[in-house]
């Protein structure tokens, strides 16, 4: 990437952004119609960890010599429900850990869809798994593991999908910038 970028370079490099969307995640058509309404740009990638993530194709005009993946930086790993989750940190707990243990020091969101923590204290999930032990688990991964937790409904989960990559990505524009300028 170049040292500067003018206004209009961020923005074009910003409208570049691709989300990738891991191979295997699936129930997603809620996502994907957001993505498609939006004109947000997404391709289909196996992701080591998370459901996705974004890159930024190449673009030799901008200094882009090479597509610039993002994750093993920022990843977003989507449950549809609190009934999905529980049953990852139980009969799937082992490979679920084991995920969070790949990611290293990428910035890890575990987004819930439609669920929240009074929905869980108040065990309002159709499983047996105790609201007291899902909470503690929950609380140990983020302290564990450096990992936020985002309960999201449905119908925002596109958006917020796509708003966390396009400021993070923002936000690394503008770290580099103004590294660069201070040299």
């Amino acid at each position: 990437m170049r040292n500067y970028y003018t206004g209009t370079e961020e923005k074009e490099i910003l409208k570049s952004m691709t989300i990738l969307v891991d191979t295997r995640e699936n129930a997603n058509k809620h996502i994907i119609d957001f993505f498609d309404k939006k004109k947000i740009a997404y391709k289909n990638k196996k992701l080591d960890y998370g459901d996705y993530s974004f890159m930024l194709p190449s673009n030799e005009s901008l200094g882009i010599v090479k597509d610039v993946f993002f994750d093993d930086e920022l990843v977003v790993e989507r449950k549809g429900s609190l009934v999905e989750l529980s049953g990852n940190l139980t009969a799937d707990r082992t490979r679920f850990e084991n995920e969070l243990i790949r990611k290293k020091d990428a910035k890890f969101h575990l987004m819930i869809e439609h669920g929240s923590w009074d929905m869980i204290e108040t065990h309002k999930y159709n499983t047996e798994y105790n609201p007291k032990s899902f909470i503690a688990t929950l609380n140990a991964y983020i302290a564990r593991y450096h990992i936020s937790i985002d309960f999201i409904e449905k119908d925002y989960a596109g958006s917020f999908i796509s708003r966390l990559f396009y400021y993070h990505l923002r936000e690394v524009i503008k770290n580099f910038t103004t590294k660069k300028e201070g040299e």
